[in-house]
């Protein structure tokens, strides 16, 4: 397992594909950046490297839209998970700290497959999604983001149970994951662990992330989604394999 400043050539290469990738499947599906960018790049980067670069690359994306948003967000909602992330976040990263990159890499995967079978067989929370609902789901993805670096899975899970409408929902997430990126960077910059080279990989991978969104948009038709949303399971399926340290292929 190596840092950014001993990557090779094709390690860069292995991330700007799985940087293009994860993007494309965010524009024509709406969802799975992380699911299919992280475990790739535990392949190549330790786990505070790796989530870096996708919190780097990930908050440049939504920066264009969060305006035209803003006027169907449910602030109160956001408040909570925001409160609720803020508390945990620094235990998720505590965490993180000393974990184990092999450790690292399974988790990462376990989060992808289980997020991928809530959304294969149509899991929903059944409970009354109440305020402090709301704030508990925000301390687990908090802590899920901080040692995992994949907080949407229990914002997701938690929404599939709300009376909101659909564009509540969307804007909701979209401003909750873009506070979550600022948050975690902003943590590690008082931890001391924000070096400038993953900072600045997560700034050269933004390009490839941001073509891929478009790209994926592109490419979506309506009246498809049930394909698209096939292969984005394919992919998050293949990545999370992939991403399991039992076929040697950690640096």
């Amino acid at each position: 397992m190596e840092t950014l400043s001993s990557l090779l050539t094709p390690d860069l290469l292995l991330l700007t594909c799985a940087a293009l990738t994860a993007g494309t499947v965010r524009g024509f599906a709406g969802f799975g950046t992380a699911l299919i960018y992280l475990p790739i790049a535990g392949i190549v980067l330790d786990p505070v490297s790796a989530i870096i670069t996708m919190a780097t690359m990930d908050v440049l994306g939504p920066l264009p839209i969060l305006r035209r948003a803003a006027p169907d967000t449910h602030r109160g909602d956001l408040m909570r998970l925001v409160m609720g992330t803020l508390l945990a976040l620094p235990l998720g990263l505590a965490a993180l700290f000393v974990l184990d990159p092999g450790l690292f890499r399974t988790l990462v995967s376990i989060v992808s497959l289980t997020m991928l079978g809530v959304l294969i067989f149509g899991w929903r929370y059944s409970g009354t999604l109440r305020p402090r609902a709301v704030f508990g789901t925000g301390a687990a993805a908090g802590f899920l983001g901080g040692i995992a670096g994949i907080p949407g899975p229990p914002v997701i899970f938690a929404y599939m149970a709300s009376p909101h409408p659909a564009r509540v929902i969307r804007s909701n997430t979209t401003f909750y994951l873009f506070f979550y990126d600022c948050a975690i960077l902003c943590m590690m910059l008082i931890a001391g662990r924000l070096a400038p080279e993953p900072v600045l990989t997560g700034l050269l991978l933004a390009i490839p992330g941001m073509a891929g969104n478009i790209l994926g948009a592109r490419l979506f038709i309506p009246g498809y989604e049930r394909l698209y949303r096939a292969v984005a399971y394919a992919l998050i399926f293949a990545a999370a394999m992939v991403g399991l340290p039992v076929w040697g292929m950690e640096h």
